[in-house]
């Protein structure tokens, strides 16, 4: 069993995301709402979320365009400041939740890591050609990071399909999971359509699931909505959502507490 069984055990998992608001210092941050004010759009987005009935939710910092690969120090602090904050305030004793941050693994493990997250999520393989540019990535460091931090029950979800970007190389999307789940110790395959809201072709969530082992979750990362979510639960593990749970279906409103619970009445259809 990887990290992620220990923490979802055989039930499909519905992990929903926490977007944050952008941060300080990035183009689109909101000087009049300030820190305090993303603490609580954050903290009423995840009230909702988990009155709705998902397992867990994760923190990413959505809104932070254009993404960064190697963001600054005091990005990594104001995250965790958030994560910790709303974690503490609106969770749930002991509930399971996640950190991301685009498009930096360090970053993201760090506040993984400084928060006392359950799990974390990133592109952690390959070369990527991206809207980002040149984006090379270092599982092993990130793995090791792990370990040297004495965090190692952190489960990592590797997205081998990063929205905004393509590999460079030829292999096909099965290709590389057979590869990760043996070469890279992914606690789970993420599977992503080519922007966020956006689902992956259907024959590759089927394609990846059958070349990892059994063991290994597979998920689906992106485009998930309730119209469809009991078909995609049929083949995966699991799933990620954020848009379709919003005002409008829109990446960037706020939770819509309707949409939220539509979504878990359809997908608790499967399991």
């Amino acid at each position: 069993m990887t990290n992620f069984g220990a923490i979802f055990g055989d039930r499909k998992a519905l992990i929903a995301m926490a977007h944050v608001p952008a941060l300080p210092g990035t183009p689109l941050y909101d000087a009049s709402l300030g820190m305090q004010g993303i603490i609580d759009v954050v903290s009423r987005d995840v009230e909702i979320l988990t009155q709705a009935g998902f397992d867990a939710v994760m923190f990413c910092n959505e809104n932070d365009r254009p993404y960064e690969l190697r963001a600054a120090p005091f990005s990594a602090a104001a995250m965790a400041r958030v994560v910790a904050t709303v974690a503490a305030e609106v969770l749930p004793a002991g509930a399971p939740f996640g950190a991301d941050f685009l498009w930096d693994s360090e970053c993201a493990f760090a506040v993984a890591a400084a928060t006392g997250a359950s799990f974390m999520r990133t592109t952690a393989t390959g070369v990527w050609e991206s809207d980002m540019g040149l984006w090379q990535t270092d599982a092993a460091k990130l793995l090791r990071d792990r370990r040297q931090f004495d965090v190692e029950n952190l489960a990592v979800l590797m997205n081998i399909t990063p929205e905004f970007a393509s590999p460079i190389g030829g292999r096909r999307p099965a290709e590389i999971a057979r590869s990760v789940a043996v070469s890279s110790l992914a606690d789970a395959i993420l599977v992503s359509g080519p922007m966020a809201g956006a689902e992956p072709d259907e024959h590759t969530l089927q394609d990846v699931r059958s070349a990892v082992p059994d063991e290994t979750p597979v998920l689906l990362n992106t485009g998930a909505r309730a119209e469809t979510i009991a078909d995609h639960l049929k083949v995966v593990d699991g799933c990620i959502v954020g848009s379709s749970l919003k005002v409008g279906g829109h990446t960037w409103n706020p939770v819509d507490p309707d949409r939220a619970r539509r979504f878990i009445d359809a997908a608790r259809q499967v399991g």
